[in-house]
């Protein structure tokens, strides 16, 4: 009975395997859900620490109100930490949250007002002047000012980053982290970065948002309105570290709701936009990770926040959001078509061989087509059957060399091409097509092979 008090709940937030989404590539990829708590958002860690933090050095006592502005979530922590010890909430908001949490923020008794969310910073209708405003002219009133507070950030110090790191067993090498404020990078970053220094620590945000600008020197760049909530940010706080980052990628609204759907679908992790931004990046940067790496997605956001929104096909719709999911088969890449083969060096004949040494190539391998290559890139095919008909012409032919009598070459496919695309490819060219891939080798994808794994689905 160690748990008496709801914000006292010490357990780590779920560190858990990505499969689908991520079976064609090489490093593991992992989603930390920070969002599996009693608040269902990160600032679970935060809010109960800073009204303790505010009482102790008697800031505030139950009976005051506290102000805050939010995107949402952070409100939702702060209102279910205040609200049970005596205190009042009054939260200003943009008008982009969605209808969810507007609602939850109601149930627990929080006023809100609402702004909206093209006020550029400074302008006196933006959140946080308002909100700046409210404390100024109500009684009894405390900004608790979780997005610019350092406790907001050493939790994250004490808690997060270790949970990552023992999570993992000291494997992690990749850390994506979703930033609004700066303070949960800062802190992962902080910790990672001094028992680990070799942890890329990489920054995710909307297109539009801040902190990509500063950190590459764009002084041309102007932030911009996206629909993404729990993300990004029109300026910089307080907590702008970049000392302990390496990257910070951009992500548009479309991938990352559509990522977000994805991972309730393919991984059932029923997480929110925000989160989705965080896994398309980590997802889009693992490719060019290698086996021995360890990718680690945190994510902030919980879904449920969001059915009227990025769960709503006919919000996504008229936001020209919308991509119809895959089938089954859809899902099936070359990639998951080569797992099935035995994996062996592609056989091929060079311009230069004759025709009887491309004949004796296919009789040795068992095979009716060989691919010509030539400085590794595919220039004709041959046949048995075009060897055939060039031999009944001329039967002084074998001698000849191969690159006088060749056919077209396979199409070349990636290995992320759907069998779909595969399919499509084979019927313009009935012998073959060869799949590139990550290494430069080239391997060979014929109809059976497609139809065994059709088979084997």
């Amino acid at each position: 009975m160690s748990n008496h008090d709801i914000f006292e709940i010490t357990t780590e937030t779920p560190l858990v395997l990505i499969g689908s989404m991520a079976r064609n590539l090489k490093p593991v990829v992992m989603a930390k859900l920070e969002y599996m708590n009693p608040a269902c958002s990160h600032y679970y860690r935060a809010a109960s620490a800073l009204i303790r933090d505010a009482e102790d050095r008697r800031l505030i006592h139950p009976g005051m109100t506290l102000v805050d502005w939010t995107y949402g979530n952070s409100g939702i922590a702060l209102a279910m930490a205040g609200v049970s010890r005596g205190y009042k909430l009054l939260l200003v908001a943009p008008d982009k949250i969605s209808r969810e949490k507007q609602d939850v923020l109601r149930a627990l008794g929080a006023e809100m007002v609402i702004t909206p969310s093209d006020a550029l910073p400074g302008e006196p209708r933006s959140c946080v002047k308002v909100a700046q405003s409210l404390v100024r002219n109500i009684s009894n009133a405390f900004f608790a000012n979780m997005y610019e507070n350092p406790l907001s950030r050493d939790v994250h110090a004490s808690s997060t980053g270790g949970e990552i790191l023992r999570q993992t067993d000291g494997r992690v090498s990749h850390v994506f982290v979703p930033m609004i404020s700066g303070a949960m990078i800062s802190g992962i970053g902080r910790f990672l970065k001094a028992e680990k220094p070799s942890v890329k620590i990489i920054g995710v945000e909307p297109e539009g948002s801040v902190y990509r600008s500063l950190f590459t020197n764009d002084a041309a760049f102007s932030p911009s309105v996206y629909e993404l909530e729990e993300i990004g940010a029109p300026e910089p706080s307080r907590f702008w570290e970049p000392s302990v980052i390496d990257d910070i990628v951009q992500v548009s609204d479309e991938d990352a709701f559509n990522c977000g759907r994805e991972l309730l679908k393919a991984e059932a992790v029923f997480a929110g936009g925000a989160s989705g931004a965080v896994m398309a990046a980590a997802l889009r940067s693992a490719s060019a990770c290698g086996a021995e790496d360890c990718v680690v997605a945190v994510l902030n956001d919980f879904g449920g926040y969001y059915l009227s929104k990025m769960f709503l096909d006919s919000w996504m719709k008229q936001k020209g959001f919308y991509r119809k999911a895959k089938t089954a088969i859809e899902q099936i890449t070359a990639e998951d078509i080569l797992q099935l083969k035995a994996r062996k060096d592609l056989i091929f004949a060079s311009p230069e061989s004759t025709l009887a040494e491309v004949f004796e190539m296919m009789k040795q391998n068992d095979v009716s087509q060989l691919p010509i290559v030539s400085y590794g890139t595919p220039i004709g095919s041959i046949s048995e059957n075009r060897i055939l008909s060039i031999l009944i012409e001329n039967d002084d032919a074998m001698n000849s060399k191969v690159v006088g009598f060749m056919e077209q070459p396979f199409p070349v496919c990636r290995p992320d091409a759907t069998i779909s695309e595969l399919s499509g490819k084979l019927q313009q060219s009935a012998s073959g097509l060869l799949i590139s891939l990550s290494d430069g080798r080239l391997q060979l994808l014929t109809k059976s092979d497609l139809i065994d794994a059709l088979t084997h689905k």
